[in-house]
């Protein structure tokens, strides 16, 4: 009570506001940036640059493990250094990225611009979720207000820039602008960021964590060798695969249906808005009524049930209707397995490790995208039936694979997953 009186006294609580409204407009820009460039990548990469499927789905694996891969270094450069040079810098890669990309004419130089462009979310990424976590803490402690609604609004301020993003994208294939077009726009949109940061984020001390004895010997014991948490970083690497396809076999899909990736960003744009929409009362009902380790094959299943209708869905309005039914089961099996699987982390590794442990699941779940990402290009020349086939088999493996963990442990509290 008495800092909670001091920092009010002096000054700090009104300064936390704005910095809340920052972090939560940038969670709005990284995504509006990203997502008007990355539903469009695969076409690029396959039509304008003449890669084979299984070298699409290479790149798209690179870029995803890049990125997932690589969180956990991001996080521990934000804990060593502030928050503030490690969002500037990803702003910086993120731009270099994007130019790069829009020029990259080769295999060589577009997987280097991929890289580039993953490893720059793997640093601000990191940084802005945990610094809102910690904002939304104090502001917990200094109003009352519970730092859930922080971060909700946090998570949907990032959904709507996932749905405007493709909008952007589209609007600038539409015009005639291209591919490099997005790509430019996309760095404008960084460069606003990085301009923001640079005038309105607060700089701190630098903070050296102290050295815990050990360490060395003690991480993979506690961690790498924890037989319940790997069987979830193989679950959540099956989800990820998955997920994964919406970059893959979707924009295929929908080419094949229309002629065309015109309607690709109404389709992401429909993936945000159901998460915008249903996340938190899904999320609600599902902790009150299903177990999280229920949960966890339940996600998977409609995941899987989602690639298996397909073939099967007859094809709608301008032939839609199977990559609309695609995009909404795999949107709904997201938002129940994801919050269960974040959930249960605490519940598998001592506490002191939660920082690291959450970090492996996102490097091992990108390892597996880069694997599972080639090998299901290679089968998108195959027909339908098969493809759709083998693609539902991959969340059916982390269903069965989900339903071997045991025990007991807390229930995942709703609306607080960004904290991981």
């Amino acid at each position: 009570m008495t800092t909670s009186t001091a920092r009010t006294r002096t000054g700090v609580t009104p300064a936390l506001k704005p910095y809340l409204r920052l972090l939560t407009a940038t969670q709005f820009a990284f995504n509006t940036g990203f997502y008007a460039v990355l539903p469009y990548l695969a076409a690029h990469l396959g039509d304008g640059l003449g890669m084979a499927g299984w070298l699409v789905g290479l790149v798209l694996g690179l870029r995803t493990f890049s990125q997932q891969g690589l969180f956990v270094v991001g996080g521990a450069l934000t804990d060593r250094y502030g928050p503030r040079p490690v969002v500037l810098t990803g702003c910086v890669l993120r731009i270099a990225g994007f130019c790069w990309l829009a020029q990259a004419g080769t295999t060589a130089t577009v997987i280097g611009a991929v890289l580039l462009i993953g490893f720059a979310a793997a640093l601000f990424s990191p940084a802005v979720e945990s610094e809102t976590a910690r904002a939304a803490v104090t502001y917990e402690t200094e109003t009352g207000t519970p730092r859930a609604q922080v971060l909700a609004v946090f998570s949907a301020a990032g959904q709507a820039g996932a749905f405007l993003g493709p909008l952007l994208g589209s609007l600038l294939l539409l015009l005639g602008g291209g591919f490099r077009t997005a790509c430019l726009a996309g760095a404008v949109v960084f460069v606003g960021v990085l301009a923001g940061h640079a005038r309105l984020m607060p700089r701190r001390p630098r903070r050296v964590p102290v050295p815990v004895p050990g360490t060395g010997v003690v991480l993979p014991r506690e961690v790498f060798a924890n037989r319940p948490f790997l069987v979830l970083c193989l679950v959540y690497s099956s989800y990820l695969v998955s997920y994964n396809q919406l970059y893959l076999a979707l924009p295929m899909e929908v080419e094949r249906a229309t002629g065309s990736q015109g309607a690709l960003g109404g389709l992401f744009a429909l993936s945000s808005l159901l998460v915008v929409v249903a996340q938190l009362p899904l999320t609600r009902w599902s902790a009150r009524r299903v177990a999280p380790r229920a949960a966890l094959p339940a996600g998977l299943v409609v995941v899987a049930a989602g690639f298996a209708a397909v073939p099967l869905a007859p094809d709608g309005p301008a032939g839609l209707l199977p990559a609309a039914v695609l995009v909404v089961l795999l949107t709904l099996g997201q938002m129940l397995l994801v919050p269960a699987a974040r959930g249960l982390v605490p519940d598998l590794v001592d506490d002191h490790r939660l920082g690291l442990a959450t970090g492996a699941l996102s490097s091992v779940s990108g390892a597996a995208v880069l694997v599972g990402s080639a090998a299901t290009g290679t089968l998108l020349g195959a027909p339908g039936p098969v493809l759709w086939a083998v693609l539902a088999a991959v969340p059916l493996a982390g269903a069965a694979l989900a339903l071997t963990l045991s025990g007991k442990g807390r229930r995942p509290v709703a609306g607080t997953t960004v904290t991981d």
